[in-house]
């Protein structure tokens, strides 16, 4: 099931304003591959900003985006001219239809047990053509991201209607590689701060790799950040380009 700060439209509205668009330094990486690619499916899509984004600089081919949350797709829907399908890789049926998938916004990180994952990859496998990419990211556990995800790492921003909001995120329960936290909304007007729980999966780079070469595919690039440096202890990203085999 969804998180609530996704399903929720009156959460999902806030998303776009909390974490923007042409800053974002995942987007500004996925944006040239989606470019240059015929058809692209988005999963986790979200409220649809980067494949809006690719439509709005010129892409004519097949833009396709998958999300299981209703809020979001809301949002992602102000355009018709994309496909928007709500589900994840277990509701797809695609076979050999896209030349890219891609995942942004550490999406990857919610298939949190390894037979969700291996289906996952399954799927996203199948809907490539042979030789697609599948361009994706997830944080580096090694750079223990959530040490930062505290009461004092509160981020502030003006939410769609001009009033000022703040979204915070707070570590409850660390089990493994398994991370749980909830995020909280307040917004000038509302009563009460809003809330959300979330659950991600940290894995590292050899245990994920092995799960796409059984997957059928070939890790063609794997960077740390994106300005492409290497994956090294301290890179924020484990960032991979995976080719279908």
């Amino acid at each position: 099931m969804p998180d609530r700060q996704f399903a929720d439209p009156h959460l999902a509205a806030l998303y776009d304003p909390l974490v923007g668009r042409e800053a974002r330094a995942d987007f500004n990486f996925y944006l040239p591959l989606i470019l240059a690619a015929e058809s692209v499916l988005d999963i986790g899509c979200g409220t649809g900003a980067l494949l809006h984004w690719a439509r709005e600089r010129g892409h004519a081919g097949r833009l396709t985006g998958l999300d299981p949350a209703v809020g979001m797709l809301t949002v992602a829907r102000t355009r018709d001219d994309i496909e928007w399908m709500l589900g994840d890789p277990s509701t797809l049926t695609t076979d050999r239809e896209f030349d890219l998938v891609v995942m942004s916004g550490h999406a990857f990180q919610v298939f949190l047990a390894d037979d969700e994952l291996q289906n996952a990859l399954l799927a996203i496998h199948r809907a490539l053509r042979p030789g697609g990419v599948f361009a994706f990211e997830t944080r580096n556990p090694a750079a223990r991201a959530w040490e930062q995800w505290t009461a004092g790492h509160s981020l502030t921003f003006t939410a769609p209607d001009g009033s000022q909001a703040a979204y915070t995120a707070e570590v409850e329960e660390i089990a493994g590689e398994i991370v749980r936290f909830r995020a909280s909304y307040t917004k000038d007007g509302w009563e009460a701060p809003e809330y959300s729980m979330s659950t991600l999966r940290f894995l590292d780079a050899g245990p994920l790799n092995a799960f796409l070469v059984a997957a059928g595919f070939e890790v063609v690039e794997q960077f740390g950040d994106w300005d492409r440096t290497p994956v090294s202890p301290s890179s924020p990203e484990i960032i991979t380009l995976a080719r279908r085999r």
